[in-house]
């Protein structure tokens, strides 16, 4: 249970890290501070949908002059990793349909194409309007900021993505380990990568995250013949130790905040 709970400390040092790295050139914060915005905005967003008011809390902890260059700091932080997401999950998927060869491939494949040709139509779509604003910011001045912002912060921030995506998934294998569940790394993080790319597709809230991650855990492991209730309690497991209970210690900074004065805001 130490080691768990160790690997869980990792993951959120990670994550603290790499939002006290993004917001260094407009202000340097503290590893502490850090690690209060992160957690009361974890708790602050459970009951909206993609934990989208974490952007809003963290924004409240800045002076009002810097609140949207700092949801903007937040999105690109949350889309590297989205890409780790995606880097580990196409790989995992492409080798997950042609190792089982499940019934519904076709199906399968198509829905998750499909899903990306949206996406990037959707984008491609968005940006050739000229009055698109995005987070009160043109299109133009999001290219500019994002631009602006140093190589070294990018590799930093990727690098932290990418080591935290493979934390939390190497505890999702230590975890079935515990389980008795008999799978090779390798096979384990075909299906996990797969689980958490498919996740990552569906817009949910904070407490239905759980469902979905096991709904689709106990599909796709079922090709691996492991016990239905076994990949509940592992999801289950995952979910308490990096988001439950970092949100119930957000509390704790979520019912100490003062909100700004208005009159000096």
């Amino acid at each position: 249970m130490g080691f768990l709970i160790l690997l869980s400390s990792l993951n959120w040092f990670l994550e603290v890290s790499k939002w006290k790295i993004l917001v260094k050139p407009l202000i340097k914060i503290t590893f502490l501070e850090a690690l209060e915005q992160s957690l009361a905005s974890l708790t602050a967003s459970i009951f909206t949908p993609n934990k989208i008011a974490e952007y809003g809390v963290k924004a409240i902890y800045f002076a009002p002059s810097e609140r949207k260059k700092i949801v903007l700091l937040k999105l690109l932080g949350n889309l590297s990793q989205l890409g780790a997401t995606i880097i580990f999950g196409i790989f995992g998927l492409l080798i997950f349909v042609r190792q089982y060869n499940p019934q519904n491939t076709l199906l399968f494949s198509t829905i998750f194409i499909l899903a990306c040709l949206l996406g990037i139509t959707f984008i491609i779509k968005k940006l050739s309007q000229k009055d698109l604003y995005v987070k009160g910011y043109a299109v133009n001045s999001l290219f500019r900021f994002y631009k602006a912002i140093s190589i070294k912060v990018y590799v930093n921030i990727w690098t932290l993505s990418l080591l935290r995506y493979l934390v939390f998934s190497f505890q999702f294998f230590v975890l079935l380990n515990l389980a008795g569940v008999q799978l090779s790394y390798f096979d384990s993080m075909i299906i996990v990568s797969s689980m958490y790319l498919l996740a990552s597709l569906v817009p949910t809230v904070f407490i239905l995250d759980l469902a979905i991650k096991g709904s689709l855990g106990i599909y796709l492991f079922s090709y691996a013949g492991v016990n239905e209730l076994t990949i509940l309690g592992v999801t289950t497991s995952m979910w308490i130790l990096n988001w439950a209970l970092p949100a119930i210690l957000g509390s704790y900074f979520v019912l100490k905040f003062k909100f700004p004065d208005p009159v000096s805001a």
